[in-house]
């Protein structure tokens, strides 16, 4: 019967690191829901232009690039960076249908 190696013992600045992994990953999360929430934001917008009241269609095309970009650099990355691509995708969907409508009237 073999003797199982033995754990090195944790250091304060071990509990640390493994800390800020935490919160980093709290923030992260967090972060990806408040950009879900800002680009269903656009629901409201694609609903006035489908109404007739369209709006300006040059920040939801200015968002649609910027999601695209985010988006390509999360998936892009060795390590594939999932909040990144999750908090923009609606961004891409939703900043692309409000540009489109803003020209329906």
């Amino acid at each position: 019967m073999s003797a199982s190696p033995a754990k090195a013992p944790q250091t304060p600045q071990d509990n640390q690191a493994h800390t800020n992994l935490d919160v980093v990953s709290i923030i992260g999360r967090i972060a990806s829901a408040l950009s879900v929430i800002m680009y269903v934001s656009y629901v409201t917008q694609i609903a006035n232009n489908l109404a007739g009241h369209p709006g300006t269609p040059w920040q939801p095309l200015c968002a649609f690039f910027n999601c695209t970009m985010w988006t390509l650099y999360g998936a892009l990355k060795p390590k594939k960076d999932w909040p990144i691509i999750v908090a923009n995708i609606p961004g891409i969907i939703l900043g692309l249908i409000t540009f489109i409508t803003s020209f329906i009237h």
